[in-house]
């Protein structure tokens, strides 16, 4: 029995700390995966958030000349130029539209960029996890 305990208990204790060595690696790479993650959400969020903040801006600027054209409209309305009139509500919608689709290029430029940023955090993943493959298992 002293033989086996002596043969066996080295043997188990250089185990032990390559087991454990394995496990932190395992959790090393989780935990990388992990911050890799939260920073490409964090980015997306926050594209997102610039956005919206452009978008409302510009839907405000888009209000105030609308409502600038319209008033120049009323005033030619009330002077008796009808078409005129026509004309600029058409012009301040038309501006309106215009802003609306600048708005949605950048809107989409910004997501488009955010898929890009987390495509590229998710391949250095990858590339971290194929590397503690090679080298741990």
């Amino acid at each position: 029995m002293k033989k086996i305990v002596a043969y066996a208990l080295p043997a188990l204790i250089a185990f032990l700390p390559v087991a454990h060595a394995q496990s932190t690696d395992t959790d090393r790479g989780d935990r990388i995966e992990h911050r890799l993650d939260a920073k490409g959400d964090r980015i997306e969020h926050r594209l997102d958030a610039r956005g919206e903040h452009i978008d409302h801006r510009l839907d405000a600027k888009g209000a105030r000349i609308e409502k600038r054209f319209d008033a120049r409209a009323a005033r030619a309305d009330a002077a008796g130029h009808e078409k005129l009139a026509d004309r600029l509500e058409h012009k301040g919608d038309l501006a309106d539209q215009r802003l609306d689709r600048k708005g949605d290029r950048i809107e989409h430029r910004l997501d488009a960029r955010g898929d890009r940023i987390d495509k590229r955090l998710d391949r250095k993943g990858e590339r971290i996890d194929r590397r503690w493959d090679r080298r741990h298992g």
